[in-house]
């Protein structure tokens, strides 16, 4: 990616996460990002063409952060999965500039979708493919649990993620209790499986 590509998708990352959507001028976003309108607009033909490279930005920035698992998974044995489950989930809450930027711009074009379905396509990509990695983790850590049961934990626990990121973020929840409380419910769902597991057996 380009100097001038990625200083613009940092801004509309920036410009997204502190005035919404809405609040996305395609004239402020080339001041910020030192370029011209019609710079912005060979790049990127149109607003939600800016919209869509923004989200596919912000979700291979979180990549970055949680797919940490590189390095985090160096210092775990490949053979404890639950610790690595944690420690990805747990890195979405590390209260550092560019975690909140990346979470609260998410949550703004979620938000978004439910009045302007342009973006739901690529949201419900983005979506999934959290799900099925987490999903992934899971099924490593219970083996032996059925693949419906794994697949919905990892709903459960993406949706929880989404809801206390929302909370931290506002300054409802401390970015402690946040990271408790899905610890907590990590421990719950490997438990559930693994007692699925069992039964099956």
């Amino acid at each position: 990616m380009s100097d001038r590509r990625r200083a613009i998708l940092e801004g509309a990352a920036r410009v997204i996460a502190r005035r919404g959507v809405r609040g996305l001028r395609v004239g402020d976003l080339a001041a910020k990002a030192g370029v011209s309108t019609a710079l912005i607009y060979y790049h990127f033909k149109d607003r939600t063409g800016i919209l869509r490279h923004a989200l596919a930005f912000i979700s291979d920035r979180a990549d970055r952060y949680t797919g940490a698992a590189d390095e985090v998974g160096a210092a775990l044995p490949a053979t404890d999965p639950r610790r690595l489950l944690e420690r990805i989930l747990l890195l979405e809450f590390q209260d550092l500039p560019e975690v909140r930027e990346n979470s609260t711009a998410w949550g703004e074009l979620r938000a978004h979708t439910i009045f302007d379905p342009e973006l739901r396509e690529e949201l419900t990509a983005a979506g999934t493919a959290w799900v099925e990695e987490v999903a992934g983790l899971l099924a490593a850590a219970c083996p032996a649990a059925p693949g419906a049961a794994v697949s919905a934990a990892a709903e459960r626990l993406t949706a929880l993620l989404e809801g206390l990121s929302g909370r931290w973020l506002s300054g409802l929840l401390p970015v402690a209790h946040a990271r408790d409380l899905m610890r907590a419910a990590i421990g719950v769902e490997v438990d559930r499986l693994g007692s699925l597991a069992t039964q099956i057996d």
